[in-house]
């Protein structure tokens, strides 16, 4: 078990990641390193990561339907295809190597960043869709996997692909990625916890902190939207990049 001051540092770190992924995803980027470098074992990281950030998510959700931006009896399809998606990630992710998988997301990160850079689509205003919703289906419950298999940038998949594709204004697509990281979380957390992967007290105590941010996190990207939203988009699917491609190289 981890000292004392491990669970208030970690539940700290939480209130950042909790925050960050409320307005642009991508707060695994900072806690499951930290997770890491407490002495949590990879699984178990992963698992507890997920734990929290569900909470975080529920959160930031809750605050963003009641403000009218997504209502998740629209995307009962896509709901479901992101939970089946996400628990098959999960049980691979517990049976076979991720090295692939870390070579393909820089690529997948670096082309997010271009585009939220270069599109005119990037604004709160709703565009023409590319994908009717039964299209976007697949693409979403393709995304829920690489949650439950890895998870960072998650958020940012989802809200990038829902301007892109779906055409929504990119605040109602950071409101509506919440309702699609929360679904990812929860197939997880259960697939993950019947594996025995689970650190309850430490993830319950990260939550605390998860929530907080989460609550902070939402209230700004409201107030501010896009020009808040399309910054921090570009920073964490650069950081990320960077920081997978140092993982990966450094190994």
């Amino acid at each position: 078990m981890l000292d004392p001051w491990l669970y208030l540092a970690l539940t700290a770190t939480a209130i950042l990641t909790g925050f960050i992924d409320a307005i642009a995803g991508g707060g695994g980027l900072i806690m499951i390193p930290a997770l890491l470098f407490a002495g949590v074992p990879p699984l178990n990281a992963l698992a507890t990561n997920k734990l929290q950030s569900m909470f975080g998510t529920g959160v930031a959700f809750g605050n963003f339907m009641r403000s009218g931006l997504v209502d998740w009896r629209e995307h009962r399809g896509t709901i479901v295809a992101i939970f089946a998606g996400a628990s098959i990630g999960v049980v691979l992710v517990q049976s076979i190597s991720g090295g692939a998988l870390k070579l393909i997301i820089p690529v997948l990160l670096l082309v997010n960043a271009i585009y939220v850079i270069v599109s005119p689509r990037m604004s709160d205003e709703d565009a023409h869709h590319r994908l009717a919703a039964r299209g976007y289906v697949p693409v979403a419950g393709g995304i829920g996997f690489y949650d439950g298999f890895f998870g960072p940038g998650t958020g940012s998949f989802f809200a990038t692909t829902l301007v892109a594709l779906r055409g929504v204004g990119l605040t109602r697509a950071t409101a509506q990625s919440k309702l699609f990281n929360l679904t990812s979380n929860i197939a997880s957390v259960l697939v993950f916890a019947l594996g025995g992967r689970m650190w309850w007290s430490l993830g319950l105590c990260m939550a605390a902190g998860a929530m907080t941010g989460g609550y902070l996190g939402s209230h700004t990207a409201m107030k501010f939207g896009a020009r808040l939203i399309r910054p921090l988009l570009v920073l964490l699917s650069l950081a990320l990049t960077a920081r997978v491609l140092w993982s990966y190289f450094a190994g």
